[in-house]
């Protein structure tokens, strides 16, 4: 089992950067895949970005390339979202998962889900 809670999630102007952190309990962190998504309202649930279990393999959804950055930490059982240049349309709650690899990932097949932390974006 792995519990998953988000932070870091709030209000900033267009342009503005925030760092999503999701801290994860049980021993199996390191093993999983982790990843980022977001929902806007009335909108799909879409795969942002997601991180193998070395880290060493990274994947990004095309428009938050070259604005986000997904890393992770094992020793703190965390992963982060490094978010800059925010704009409007980055509006959405944003979730943490677990899952097997990041190819069941970016098709949102995780095992594990946070509650998700709201982020809003003004212009």
């Amino acid at each position: 089992q792995v519990q998953l809670v988000e932070s870091g999630g709030g209000l900033v102007q267009a342009g503005g950067s925030l760092r999503l952190s999701c801290a994860a309990s049980g021993r199996t962190f390191s093993s999983y895949a982790m990843g980022w998504f977001r929902q806007a309202p009335g909108k799909e649930r879409e795969t942002v970005a997601g991180i193998d279990w070395s880290a060493g393999n990274t994947y990004y959804t095309d428009s938050v390339k070259g604005r986000f950055t997904i890393s992770r930490d094992n020793a703190k059982n965390t992963v982060y979202l490094q978010m800059n240049s925010l704009k409007p349309e980055d509006t959405a709650v944003y979730y943490c998962a677990a899952g097997l690899s990041i190819a069941r990932l970016v098709s949102r097949r995780a095992e594990y889900w946070g509650p998700g932390t709201q982020v809003t974006v003004s212009s």
